[in-house]
């Protein structure tokens, strides 16, 4: 893998760290966290659009009626709902949150296929028990950000260009304790919906395989969806308004760029080293994120944040290292006791996760949500 690789995977996390701080920006600056959804999805889908129709109207096999059934509803949990909950959830926390929840990602993933038995989990084996670990860690990171704050952890630059300027809240402190874990928990339910959607659309995409086309149907789908909801919540139309300003940029930036730009490029990351390298690659979301909120806004990050955020990323990193595990026992080849340099652990792994690791491409969320890793 070459340089031009592993620029790719930095920009893929810079493009969400930066859908985390616009969104935080623009909806603490007063846009309607709902209207903001369906900006965001009217710009994925004029972006998408065009590429479908130009490169798949001819090859494309025919929707039929039940197809368009489920993926009208394949928009709606993995689309419409966890857009409108991210945005919610980003006002009442900060993106910092945001993204280091973007880490339970492909674990509530595995989570929800095992519930839904489309995974398998040997308990009494090392991978199974590195799974289960993995989830328990995920799951005491997100309690405690959610319910321990600790002392606050202040920038080391003293001179922050856009803090003043920015809409942003100065870390978790200006938030009472019921807002900030009402937040955390709309996070992970957002996360979850997008995780049940990565589970439920490999069936789908069974029965029509035209990626392409079949996202920009969602994306027309959740324009509908996020529309309706936007309207019975706001119903001036002045706060509708997009002039050439942040909100302008934010539009176009989480349409465009997050939906297009990191879709192509994870794509291709995957295409070159498998899932697993751009799954590990995840909390560099959260670094860049926290580094940009504490040297450029001033944003003082409490230690229970960076507690829960490494719990989280501890978690990640047990569940692929139990996946690449079980992976390579199931296909007969050695595993590496050194450092786990075996091929086998950036080979291609089962599809739940792989589709998991795919976040990003409409984004945890992003992401985050990776979702990359999901808003």
């Amino acid at each position: 893998m070459d340089k031009k690789f592993y620029l790719s995977i930095f920009l893929i996390r810079a493009i969400y760290a930066g859908m985390h701080i616009l969104a935080k920006v623009v909806i603490s600056g007063g846009m309607n966290s709902f209207v903001f959804a369906f900006y965001r999805q009217a710009c994925a889908l004029m972006f998408l659009a065009p590429i479908a129709i130009i490169f798949e109207r001819k090859r494309a096999p025919p929707l039929s009626f039940k197809i368009l059934c489920k993926t009208f509803m394949l928009a709606f949990v993995g689309f419409a709902f966890p857009f409108d909950v991210y945005n919610v959830s980003v006002d009442y926390t900060s993106p910092t949150l945001a993204a280091a929840t973007m880490n339970t990602i492909p674990v509530i993933t595995f989570v929800l296929a095992v519930l839904l038995g489309k995974e398998s989990v040997k308990i009494k084996s090392l991978s199974g028990i590195a799974k289960m670990l993995g989830v328990a860690f995920c799951i005491a990171g997100v309690m405690a950000i959610a319910f321990y704050q600790g002392p606050p952890l202040r920038s080391l630059n003293h001179h922050h260009l856009l803090s003043h300027k920015s809409g942003l809240r100065d870390g978790r402190g200006s938030f009472s304790t019921k807002t900030w874990v009402k937040g955390c928990l709309l996070m992970v339910l957002g996360n979850t919906g997008w995780c049940l959607w990565l589970v439920l659309q490999g069936g789908v995409l069974k029965q029509y395989p035209s990626k392409v086309l079949f996202t920009t149907v969602q994306c027309l789908f959740s324009s509908i969806q996020t529309f309706f909801i936007a309207f019975s919540f706001e119903r001036d139309f002045t706060q509708w308004k997009l002039g050439l300003d942040i909100r302008l940029l934010s539009v176009a930036y989480t349409g465009i760029i997050v939906t297009g730009v990191s879709f192509y490029l994870q794509t291709w990351c995957v295409e070159r080293s498998g899932p697993v390298v751009l799954a590990m690659s995840t909390p560099l979301t959260l670094l860049i994120t926290s580094g940009c909120l504490s040297f450029i806004f001033g944003e003082t990050i409490p230690l229970g944040s960076i507690i829960g955020g490494v719990l989280m990323v501890g978690g990640l990193y047990s569940v692929i290292w139990g996946k690449s595990k079980e992976h390579a026992c199931s296909s007969g080849l050695p595993v590496s006791k050194e450092d786990g340099k075996d091929k086998s652990q950036i080979e291609q792994m089962p599809s739940n996760l792989d589709e998991a690791t795919k976040t990003s491409k409409f984004d945890l969320a992003d992401c985050e949500f990776q979702r990359d890793e999901k808003i």
